[in-house]
């Protein structure tokens, strides 16, 4: 079971995202199996933050100068799936998110599902530096993103 702590920074995700905490662990519950941790108890954290905060983060622990979607802290890289497993951190730029300015709610919330799901396979350890490496976390994205088309509608 995989349970999210979700913290927000940036006001403008509440006009979009009323229960924040719920919507993530509900992602969470419809992910496939291989990715929900059945019998285990997984944590992270999630941050909704802004293109302001995101790229003082980007600039501090990754060099790079600019916004940027959504940023990965995996806890530890080396972790063995023991029974209790702290993932890491995620950060998602509520500026990414809601372009254009006159998405539909629907569609923010897809968005936000797919950043969310790219975060959460980052601090799983999948990686798109290689073109081998951004095919194969592609399509574990689509297949986790698909198993959540039920809970979309």
């Amino acid at each position: 079971m995989i349970k999210v702590n979700v913290f927000s920074e940036e006001k403008s995700w509440s006009k979009k995202l009323k229960k924040k905490e719920i919507f993530f662990n509900q992602i969470c519950k419809h992910f496939p199996k291989k990715f929900r941790f059945i019998n285990k108890k997984v944590y992270l954290t999630l941050l909704l933050s802004n293109n302001k905060k995101i790229k003082i983060l980007n600039k501090k622990f990754r060099n790079k100068n600019k916004h940027t979607d959504v940023l990965s802290f995996p806890f530890d890289q080396e972790k063995q799936m023991s029974k209790e497993v702290y993932l890491g951190d995620i950060i998602i730029s509520f500026n990414y998110i809601n372009k254009p300015k006159n998405l539909t709610n629907k569609v923010f919330k897809e968005k936000t599902i797919k950043i969310f799901i790219h975060g959460f396979l980052h601090l799983l350890g999948y990686d798109h530096i290689k073109n081998k490496d951004y095919e194969k976390m592609f399509i574990k994205e689509q297949k986790i993103f698909n198993s959540l088309k039920k809970i979309l509608n």
